[in-house]
């Protein structure tokens, strides 16, 4: 299987499963505790799938900037949490950074 899909799926389940952190209230609600864990457990499982073949700086590069920018959406859609502009631009630099390993670099495993 390609690794873009394993990281895409480790990607996903961090994403679902840190928006259920801040469901869990610190833990003190059972289920979306359980889900949480779960699916960190998924997350972290696929990600060591990921660097079977693909280095970890590129793998790191690629999950933490993709989860930050979705985390941030998902915050401002469900939560409404607003971002100000130089956080906007900080994530546009992000995603661009993300863009020029994976166009560009030799080392993304390509």
């Amino acid at each position: 299987m390609n690794s873009y899909l394993f990281l895409a799926g480790a990607i996903i389940a961090e994403v679902i499963a840190t928006s259920l952190l801040k469901l869990s209230d610190g833990f003190s609600r059972p289920l979306p505790t359980v889900l949480m864990l779960g699916l960190y457990g998924v997350a972290f499982f696929l990600l060591s799938l990921t660097l079977r073949t693909m280095p970890t700086g590129i793998v790191y590069a690629v999950w933490s900037g993709a989860g930050i920018v979705l985390i941030s959406v998902i915050n401002r859609i469900w939560l409404k949490q607003y971002l100000d502009g130089p956080a906007i631009v900080g994530m546009v630099l992000i995603v661009l950074g993300v863009a020029i390993i994976n166009l560009f670099s030799r080392t993304a495993g390509h």
